[in-house]
């Protein structure tokens, strides 16, 4: 065969194990996990567009309910003859092990095409390892490692044309996030030369064997002990056979392109002394890193495992140097009170009795995406290197407390010396990161250099910090590690010289751009004298450019993305910039046509605009001797926690703490309260309050999706210690029950978003909010009010009715400050339950968005009342959180029931006043405000009566006696999907648990993928040519059990209905379901999340979302148990609701008659739950009563 010459392309990880996979795909079945999701979502995407895989077709996708569904849909698939695949990480890939092995049982070739992710064990991670993939390898699949987005490519034709030939079920595994998501320019299949290496008598093998009625046959039987065993042990040949037809397949890709993929691969000095065995990205680095030492002239190498199982020895044994004396093996990995971690395992049982066998060692990298640089590598080699190499090590930590840690040099990066290095800082959703995805795709696809990016985030929603590392260079790129010695630095939010360690690493002579709203001048006198010193001590161009001022100029609000791009070509000097703009423009036209000609113009003005706009700052040579900065007196302080282990994570030197950190706290808890001590100061704009326009209805505290604004009552004593801007900006409060105090709404500026909610959906008729400049409310003072305001003033929340928009806008926020969303529609809900009951609340949380804006390390935003009473907040996995919380409740319930025994026990046995304390208890049990008053009362007595028989024992359980509020948050994904079967069985259990679906209308968290809460004619992922079938009725199920409390609530159309359905919810002896109409940044609202006020308003009005309360307490009086809280809709508004997203809109351009015909459907269904409604809420229940 001659070799196949292939066109080169600019893409990461996923989106080439999906070229290859919709080759070879009759079927896929898909289910979002990230950090796989992009695989699924490109397939459904191709096949939307009408490309044909090998056999002439369209890959049907099926998108599954869960991970275990998607599994079940590919035994099924595969029984029944396409061949399929599917696309998984994590706890996904968990939940199709069962699958697994009976897909490995019964020989069916499909591929498990897996972006390797941690296993959620103390903590939940996103980010990439081996414990996954590790947790699958008994299943009796193959397993293929790819080690780069090109390996990626290649390795994913290997694993379908081998599964076909070999009949069996293969994982084709690479590194989540460092792999997966890693941009390069790569060289890419063309469909004609797989089609030629396709073994297509294998498969019609394959179909022939299919289970079908033409040529029928038993599989799944139920088989006895006395065949079991030998009917296994039959398919062991198979497994024999399986490494030589997987060996040559390697062989027959290898003289199709010119490549030399083997089941394992050599590199290095033949004669190598000290050889690593690794798989994975980390391979790429200790490419570099053997090239460096053998320069150096020492023998060292490295194995890179492709093959993992089967395993085998021979070849294993084909390629290993005879030379070798020492061996270290690394895992991705952790297997607690194991011998050794499996692949290190593996490598000791092959060299088992074997004379003179080497000296084995193993250690443990880069668990959830801990960067691997040179350094480390570099130490596993000078490990290597001892009389008595250290065993069981770890590297890239400081483990001070058990001593496994090799000690590593300084960073170092071995890239080649043609390699342009770059690091841009973004604030999340400021189009960073997709920007510099452009950028690469420019220089990838449209010139002879070579590229890659990776992009690292923290653990922020849109608001959060980005970081993209940018590699250019004359030959393919091997540095998988993060760029630490950049040549050009851009920073897009000023802040961040104060937080992090910007331009710390930058080459002398570098190039450093800052988006700064100050002229030369005053950033001159801005800038942190640290910063100073190395502009100067390095000689480094500096730049500024006014992206903010320009972009909200053009329109685009906050989005500086592109004017940076723009100026980042007219600095780098990687291609001209004439050549730059032209592409630039080509890429903003394609990537947001969608969005209309208006949004397409503002980006090439601002492409324009980003090169024009630039300012080169003098650099002061007298700089480099400037003193460090003055320690600024602290004004937030924690605890040890706080100071040791919050403040440095956020400050991302996380990677520096040590295990001791990390002593009292093994189990993965967070204390809470953390976000108070952030201060992130992202707000561009922040809401400034007119006290004379004010009416006092604290609807602004309602709305903030960031509890950053709140109204405070102040007596005399309160007022008189407060800070003259307080004193000086306050009014009379208005109402009886408030007389003689003062009223005033404050914002905490440095915690504010800028999302301007408050301001837009204030009613006064002259605003009381407008937005102005962070820097001018910091000037007047705002933040030292603010934090005398939030600390010091008592939240006066028992004056006025709590359960009214103004009286529980007095209530503190027990859920503050979290890094969800500016403008997140999801949040003010769950701000709203803990101003109700968060001091005695216990919160199970699904995976997701609330999970992760509620709970994402060093980050806690649940927080705690003045007595130290707060959220208990826990996370277990996605599937199983209805059940998690009817554990919680089921837990605290048999508490105490086993109170109330002793009480009854007891009650003839204790002094009168306990007597009647206990029999009030009894009676009210179940009800948490007088459970607390009870208590208030209980305690002091039971303490004076310590001898009096079951005093002792009820002490002991009294953190029981308030009855707790258990409420079980998620959103649709796991109401709808994943979680529903859980969520119907706790639901029909008649627990009195409380459930809040954040209804988003997709899988707002894994990237906007389509659920069953999602509605026809949408687009989202997984639905790209619009979603053709209806909304899942959740309300309307729940309701057909008769018990269950079911409310439907939209907050922008009645805050005070919403108030009302919570309380009453959680006032109901039984199970609740709360439905939320949450606005979502994957809606793409016209005019932005600020916008959501309105749009929510009009979702109620025009019919889309009514709001409804079904009480089955009304069931045992005869009346009706549904009552509609929304009005008449206003149908006419319909159309106008759903083109005001671009979830909707977007299809109209692109195929505007499907569009019409799904839109007038989502419309219909609209109607018709309507009208189902109404008949249900008119219908006589006199009947019911007993």
């Amino acid at each position: 065969m001659s070799r196949v010459k292939r066109v080169k392309k600019t893409m990461d990880g996923n989106t080439a194990a999906a070229h290859v996979a919709y080759a070879f795909s009759e079927v896929s079945a898909i289910y979002p996990i990230t950090p796989s999701s992009v695989m699924a979502e490109v397939i459904d995407k191709w096949a939307s567009e009408g490309r044909k895989n090998l056999f002439g077709e369209k890959v049907r996708v099926v998108e599954m309910q869960s991970e275990g569904g998607a599994a079940g849909a590919v035994h099924g698939s595969l029984n029944a003859g396409a061949l399929t695949s599917t696309y998984t990480a994590s706890q996904g890939l968990l939940l199709m092990i069962p699958n697994m092995y009976k897909i490995a049982g019964e020989r069916l070739p499909g591929v498990f095409h897996v972006a390797a992710r941690a296993v959620s064990t103390h903590a939940l991670s996103i980010f990439g390892d081996h414990s996954d993939v590790m947790a699958a390898r008994a299943t009796g699949v193959g397993m293929i490692a790819a080690n780069s987005p090109q390996e990626v490519m290649d390795l994913a034709a290997v694993s379908h044309l081998a599964s076909i030939k070999a009949s069996l079920p293969i994982v084709h595994f690479f590194d989540g996030f460092r792999t997966s998501h890693e941009q390069q320019k790569i060289e890419v299949w063309d469909y004609e030369t797989l089609d030629s290496m396709l073994d297509h008598d294998a498969v019609d093998r394959f179909k022939q064997h299919a289970n079908n009625p033409c040529h029928p046959h038993l599989m799944g039987s139920a088989e006895q002990p006395e065949t079991f065993f030998q009917h296994n042990e039959a398919r062991n040949v198979f497994y024999d056979e399986s490494v030589d037809i997987i060996k040559g397949v390697m062989d027959q890709v290898n003289e199709s392109i010119g490549t030399d993929y083997k089941p394992f691969n050599y590199y290095g000095d033949h004669e190598a002394t000290r050889v690593i065995v690794a798989m994975g990205s980390v391979t790429q680095t200790l490419e570099e890193v053997v090239d460096y030492l053998n320069a150096k002239g020492e023998k060292v190498g490295i194995i890179k495992v492709h093959l993992y199982r089967p395993f085998s020895t021979k070849y294993l044994f084909d390629v290993m140097p005879k030379s070798v004396k020492k061996i270290a093996v690394l895992d991705r990995t952790k297997e607690p009170g194991s011998l050794g971690e499996p692949l290190y395992l593996d490598i000791k049982a092959a060299f088992y009795g074997q004379k003179d066998a080497p000296i084995i060692v193993g250690g443990r990298y880069g668990l959830s995406s801990k960067d691997v640089d040179p350094a480390q590598m570099l130490a596993v080699f000078e490990n290597l290197n001892q009389s008595e190499p250290k065993d069981g090590f770890t590297v890239g930590i400081v483990d001070d407390v058990t001593f496994t840690s090799l000690p590593t040099g300084e960073k170092i990066s071995l890239s080649d010396e043609s390699v342009k290095e770059c690091l841009f800082y973004g604030l999340g959703a400021d189009g960073t990161v997709g920007a510099n995805k452009n950028s690469i795709k420019i220089i990838g696809d449209k010139t002879d250099l070579y590229a890659q990016a990776y992009f690292a985030y923290d653990s922020k929603k849109s608001g959060g910090y980005t970081r993209s590392h940018l590699r250019f260079g004359k030959k393919p790129i091997r540095s998988t590690y993060l760029v630490s010695n950049p040549h050009f630095v851009a920073c897009s939010v000023a802040a961040y010289l104060e937080i992090y360690d910007v331009i710390d690493g930058i080459r002398e002579n570098g190039t450093f751009l800052l988006n700064s709203i100050w002229d030369a001048e005053q950033t001159i006198a801005k800038l942190p004298n640290k910063v100073k010193k190395i502009l100067a001590s390095k000689n480094i161009n500096f730049y500024i450019i006014n992206a903010t001022k320009l972009a909200h100029d053009i329109g685009l609000k906050n989005r500086t993305n592109t004017i940076m791009q723009s100026a980042f070509f007219k600095l780098a000097d990687i291609i001209p910039f004439e050549d730059a703009q032209k592409y630039m423009k080509e890429y903003a036209h394609k990537a947001y046509a969608k969005k209309g000609e208006a949004i397409v113009q503002m980006n090439y003005n601002a492409i324009d605009v980003g090169a024009n706009g630039l300012i080169k700052v003098p650099v002061d040579p007298a700089w480099a001797n400037l003193a460090n900065d003055d320690q600024k007196d602290e004004k937030y302080i924690g605890n040890s926690f706080i100071e040791n282990v919050v403040k440095p994570i956020n400050a991302a030197r996380g990677d520096s703490l040590p295990v001791s950190a990390f002593i009292g706290y093994e189990d993965g808890h967070f204390e809470a309260g953390t976000t108070a001590y952030e201060k992130r100061g992202v707000g561009v704009m922040v809401p400034k309050w007119i006290e004379q326009n004010c009416i006092q209805c604290n609807q602004c505290a309602f709305v903030c999706p960031h509890a950053v604004i709140r109204p405070f009552l102040i007596d005399e004593n309160e007022l008189n210690a407060a800070p003259d801007g307080v004193k000086e900006h306050n009014l009379e409060a208005k109402g009886k029950e408030v007389k003689g105090l003062k009223y005033k709404i404050q914002v905490s500026p440095l915690d504010c978003t800028g999302c301007e909610l408050c301001a837009q959906n204030c009613p006064s008729k002259e605003k009381s909010l407008v937005m102005v400049p962070l820097e001018e409310e910091l000037g007047k003072n705002e933040q030292e009010n603010a934090d005398y305001l939030f600390k010091k003033v008592a939240y006066k929340d028992d004056l006025m009715n709590k359960e009214s928009v103004k009286g529980v806008g007095f209530a503190k926020p027990l859920f503050e400050f979290h890094g969800a969303c500016p403008g997140c529609g999801e949040t003010p809900y769950i701000t709203l339950i803990t101003r109700l009951f968060g001091e005695r609340m216990i919160v199970a949380n699904a995976t997701g968005c609330s999970s992760i804006y509620g709970g994402s390390a060093p980050s806690t935003p649940y927080t705690t009342n003045d007595e130290g009473k707060g959220v208990a907040w826990a996370n277990s996995l996605f599937e199983d959180n209805a059940e998690f919380g009817m554990g919680m409740n089921v837990a605290t319930e048999t508490m105490r029931h086993r109170i109330e025994d002793i009480m009854r026990n007891n009650i003839d046995s204790v002094p009168n006043a306990l007597s009647a304390l206990y029999n009030d208890w009894i009676n009210f049990k179940n009800d948490g405000e007088k459970t607390q008053e009870i208590t208030k009362n209980l305690l002091p007595i039971l303490e004076q009566n310590l001898s009096a028989p079951g005093v002792k024992e009820i002490l002991e359980l009294k953190k029981f006696l308030v009855k707790k509020s258990q409420w079980i948050i998620g959103g649709d994904g796991w109401a709808y999907d994943i979680g529903f079967g859980g969520l119907d069985h706790v639901l029909a259990s008649g627990e009195n648990v409380n459930v809040l679906v954040l209804d988003t209308e997709v899988y707002s968290n894994t990237g906007g993928q389509s659920s069953k809460s999602s509605r026809a004619g949408s687009i989202a992922q997984f639905t790209a040519s619009g979603k053709p079938a209806q909304k899942k009725d959740l309300g309307y199920i729940a309701m057909t059990y008769g018990n269950i409390f079911v409310a439907q609530i939209n907050s922008n159309a009645s805050q005070a209905n919403v108030i009302k359905a919570i309380a009453a919810a959680e006032a109901y002896d039984g199970p609740s379901l709360i439905i939320a109409y949450s606005p979502c940044i994957a809606h793409g609202i016209k005019g932005g999340l600020s916008q959501s006020g309105g749009q929510g308003e009009l979702a109620t009005k025009c019919g889309y979302w009514p709001t409804y309360l079904y009480d089955p307490r009304l069931l045992k009086e005869g009346q009706n148990p549904l009552k509609i809280t929304s009005k008449e809709p206003d149908w006419s508004l319909y159309e106008e609701f759903l083109l005001n997203e671009v979830r909707y809109n977007s299809l109209k351009k692109t195929n505007p008659q499907h569009a019409d015909e799904l839109l007038a459907k989502n419309k219909a269904d609209a109607q018709r739950r309507y009208r189902q409604l109404k008949r249900l809420s008119l219908a006589d229940f006199s009947d019911e009563i007993n």
